[in-house]
């Protein structure tokens, strides 16, 4: 339907843009750097105005201007450059046309195979273009296939000038697979959007705004290693302080035990020996009271296990992540309205799911940008089972655009409140909740 949509998306997965979360540079990765600016020149290349990239923040920034007299709101879409932790060198999509509905070879030398079986949502894209890994990366579709949607639609408005739409601004930035990292230094002002669309949010259908509060907790653990001949009363293997204190957290409160609005604990991350140990938690929760339980059950934890001891032995960073958008969006409901009526002129079912971790959107929206995620269309990410139809990215870029051309249908509908990104709606909104 798109000419340029499969190639545009597959040379943008190609590219190597995994974050880094051991770098503290800005973006964390050159490579994230070098894809932005192959990018602004494609973006200029299409036709849009105001490209920029940001040295200070990781973040190119675009705008299509608007093609209507009328005075509407600005409306900003965003994506994110990088990809997340998993092997990135040498993507080589591989493209099924027409799935059949059986397995699918993604390596026969490695007898790696993605098969309804593990994965029935396979089965929904029966008779469509699927897009897969060579099963030894991951395939970048988060968010990859944001980025390709965006573009496109854009692209699609330069080329169809009787299709109606205000002012676009488009911004595209750095490491949100580090807790959304790069959404932190996003300069809301600069952008000068009334409201935005984050477009990151996996299955067809996917409208999300209610997300984990997020907080990351990192232990050191202190122990005395001597020879365990003579280890009676004086050493304190802090492997095993490390162990018992992982298991004295809720056992039914961890990821693979929870789903929907249940929060967690989550040992991401152990490294040490008998004389130190380093762990790093994950704790999420969706309501905010809950969150800060969950926080101070940590910390008393922590107090408690060095309460056995005559000095303290394990030392806790806590610091919050990111919170959930959900707080910002119910004041804003013409987003979510925009967005249902788009989905459903796009023959598109409002799928409404509590995202169970977090997305540049949410950082965005505490910033004063009400921004809510839209389906991107990925499956399986972070890893080599990834994949993304060629189909569902039509009906993203459709999204996009009914997004756009309701936005410049709704003049005296709503009005702006100022340039903080807040849009007060009188006349109909959805109820959210």
């Amino acid at each position: 339907m798109y000419e340029n949509l499969l190639e545009r998306f597959i040379a943008y997965a190609k590219v190597d843009t995994r974050s880094d979360d051991s770098s503290y540079t800005v973006p964390s990765t050159h490579n994230q750097v070098t894809f932005a600016l192959e990018l602004a020149k494609e973006l200029i290349r299409i036709g849009l105005e105001e490209v920029e990239y940001n040295e200070t923040n990781g973040f190119l920034t675009a705008t299509l201007p608007s093609n209507t007299a009328e005075a509407v709101p600005v409306i900003g879409f965003i994506a994110h450059l990088d990809t997340a932790d998993f092997n990135s060198v040498n993507i080589h999509p591989q493209v099924h046309c027409a799935y059949d509905g059986g397995d699918i070879v993604l390596n026969e030398a490695e007898k790696i195979i993605l098969s309804p079986k593990e994965f029935p949502r396979l089965r929904n894209y029966i008779g469509e273009t699927v897009i897969t890994t060579d099963g030894t990366t991951l395939l970048g579709a988060d968010d990859k296939a944001g980025i390709a949607s965006i573009v496109t639609a854009c692209e699609q408005f330069i080329a169809h000038p009787e299709r109606k739409h205000g002012k676009i601004r488009l911004a595209f930035g750095p490491d949100e697979e580090l807790g959304a990292r790069g959404a932190k230094l996003f300069d809301v002002d600069r952008f000068a959007a009334d409201f935005a669309y984050t477009i990151d949010g996996g299955p067809i259908g996917n409208l999300t705004y209610d997300n984990f509060n997020a907080a990351q907790a990192e232990l050191t653990i202190r122990g005395t290693s001597v020879h365990p001949g003579s280890a009676k009363d004086t050493m304190v293997n802090a492997l095993l302080v490390a162990s018992q204190f992982a298991t004295a957290l809720p056992q039914h409160e961890t990821p693979e035990r929870t789903s929907g609005y249940e929060g967690y604990y989550f040992l991401t991350c152990q490294s040490g020996t008998v004389d130190e140990v380093k762990q790093t938690y994950y704790i999420r929760d969706h309501d905010r009271d809950g969150f800060a339980a969950r926080k101070r059950l940590f910390t008393e934890q922590v107090a408690t296990f060095n309460s056995q001891f005559a000095d303290p032995r394990i030392s806790l960073t806590l610091f919050d992540q990111y919170y959930n958008m959900r707080d910002i969006i119910e004041q804003h409901p013409v987003v979510v309205d925009l967005a249902v009526q788009a989905y459903e002129s796009c023959g598109i079912t409002p799928v409404f799911k509590p995202m169970r971790g977090g997305t540049d959107g949410c950082i965005i929206s505490h910033k004063g940008l009400p921004t809510p995620n839209l389906f991107s269309g990925t499956e399986n990410g972070h890893g080599k089972y990834e994949f993304v139809t060629l189909e569902t990215l039509e009906k993203s870029v459709d999204v996009i655009m009914a997004i756009a051309e309701k936005n410049a249908a709704l003049v005296g509908t709503a009005e702006v409140a100022g340039n903080t990104g807040h849009v007060a709606v009188a006349e109909y909104s959805v109820e959210i909740g």
